[in-house]
C-alpha cells in the first residue's frame, strides 16, 4: 500500500501533507465509521481524483498517517539520546511517550488499533524503536544484566499505562509522566 505516486514538488508534497492530515481529523471526528476517502478528499478541500492520485484507497492512508505518527514519535524521543545522563534520557522518552499518546488521543487510540490489523501489519515497515529504547536503557541502566529485556519491559510499561490512561480519557501529562516515571524507575531499581 505504498503511494500511488511520490510527490516531487513542493506543491504536491503539500497537497500530500494536506490529505494525511485531513486523514487524522476524520478519523478523530467520525472514528472508523466516518473515515472514508471522500470525507478525506473534502477534509483536505481536493478532488476525490486529487486524492486517488495518491492514495489508491483507505488504508494507504491509513499507513500513510501510522508512518508520519510514528516517525514524529521517534524525532521527539530521540531527542532522549542528546541529554547529558541516563536519568535524563529515560525522563524525556517517558514525556515524548505521554506527549505521543495524549496530544491527539482519539487519534492514537485509533491508531494503535489500525496497527494490529492483518493487513496493515505488513505495511507497517516499522522505525526502529526498540534500538531506541535499548540505547536509552544502556544509559539509564548501564549495570542491568538483561537490557535487551529491560529495554522490551520498559516499552510494555510505558505504552501500557500512557494507552490507558488515553483509553480512560486522561489529559494531565505531568500527573501521567510522574506515574509512568515512578513506575519505569521502579522496575530499574528492583531489577538491576
Amino acid at each position: 500500500m505504498r503511494l500511488r505516486k511520490s510527490p516531487t514538488q513542493p506543491r504536491s508534497s503539500e497537497t500530500v501533507a494536506a490529505i494525511v492530515e485531513a486523514a487524522a481529523q476524520v478519523l478523530e471526528s467520525e472514528g472508523f465509521e466516518g473515515f472514508n476517502t471522500n470525507a478525506v478528499a473534502a477534509r483536505a478541500g481536493v478532488s476525490i481524483g486529487s486524492l486517488y492520485q495518491y492514495f489508491p484507497g483507505k488504508d494507504a492512508l491509513t499507513v500513510a498517517l501510522i508512518h508520519r505518527e510514528t516517525q514524529r514519535f521517534y524525532d521527539d524521543a530521540a531527542i532522549a539520546l542528546d541529554k547529558r545522563s541516563g536519568k535524563a534520557a529515560l525522563e524525556y522518552l517517558i514525556g515524548a511517550s505521554v506527549r505521543q499518546q495524549l496530544e491527539r488521543p482519539m487519534l492514537a487510540r485509533l491508531l494503535d488499533i489500525e496497527e494490529s490489523r492483518p493487513a496493515l501489519r505488513d505495511e507497517l515497515a516499522k522505525v526502529d524503536l526498540a534500538g531506541l529504547f535499548a540505547a536509552i536503557v544502556a544509559r539509564a541502566a548501564p549495570k542491568h544484566p538483561q537490557p535487551e529485556i529491560a529495554a522490551g519491559d520498559l516499552s510494555a510499561i510505558i505504552r501500557g499505562m500512557t494507552d490507558a490512561a488515553g483509553e480512560r480519557g486522561e489529559r494531565d501529562l505531568e500527573r501521567l509522566q510522574r506515574r509512568v516515571r515512578a513506575a519505569v524507575f521502579g522496575y530499574l531499581a528492583r531489577e538491576s
